[in-house]
């Protein structure tokens, strides 16, 4: 599509702020108005829309994308979004381990222990561990404390965290991006990927799934900057 505006500005409205194009409000994906809840996540969005050459590129609107996600998707049935986010604490990442002979057990208790025992404090829950692939239930009280928990957060915060918890498989991680004992947060997407990159260094990296988890990585990033901004009020 060729770029169609000139000026982009940010402007404040009675709930939050929203980007205009010559003047003209930007709708979301669906048609809601897209009203955002901090200043700098509109700033940023601006920039976004400022950054476009003569020919607009969808590919490179990802904290727009996020935005119309929290508006379009998560907004009208959050209920929905928070039984999607607790699929992934039952069967999250950081629960499912190797045999205890196995090298790898090792690498992950060593790594991912530390995370689930900060977020279990956090949280006063208990997270079932699990050797080998069968699936088991987490607690039910762990359920249903996550679940409150979730339903205290806003739209945005909750679209931050469904982008982050499917690109990582874990509820875990992705509660953990944001949290102030991190100070890494890409550390969390290296953790989340412990077993590929393992598999990689005992038999070989592919190119092509390099590639992949390349940009997995880039757009768990872009998520956790969203959730961040999202959160950063005035």
């Amino acid at each position: 599509m060729k770029r169609f505006y000139k000026d982009v500005a940010v402007e404040k409205v009675a709930d939050g702020w929203h980007i205009t194009l010559d003047g003209r409000p930007i709708r979301t994906q669906m048609g809601n108005p897209q009203v955002v809840p901090t200043s700098i996540l509109a700033g940023v969005m601006q920039q976004e829309w400022a950054d476009q050459g003569d020919r607009i590129d969808p590919k490179a609107f990802l904290f727009r994308d996020h935005a119309d996600f929290a508006i379009d998707v998560v907004r009208p049935d959050r209920e929905a979004a928070i039984a999607k986010l607790l699929s992934f604490a039952q069967t999250d990442t950081l629960c499912y381990r190797a045999d205890p002979e196995d090298a790898l057990y090792r690498e992950q208790l060593d790594r991912w222990e530390p995370l689930l025992e900060h977020l279990e404090a956090k949280h006063a829950i208990r997270y079932q561990r699990i050797s080998g692939v069968m699936h088991r239930p987490q607690p039910d009280d762990t359920i249903a404390t996550l679940q409150s928990h979730l339903a205290t957060l806003d739209d945005f915060h909750l679209a931050g965290l469904s982008a982050m918890a499917s690109l990582s498989a874990s509820l875990a991680i992705a509660l953990l991006a944001n949290d102030e004992a991190i100070n890494d947060p890409m550390l969390l997407w290296r953790d989340a990927n412990l077993e590929e990159d393992w598999q990689a260094e005992h038999w070989g990296n592919d190119p092509e799934a390099q590639a992949v988890r390349d940009k997995r990585a880039e757009d768990f990033s872009a998520a956790q900057v969203f959730t961040m901004l999202a959160l950063t009020r005035d």
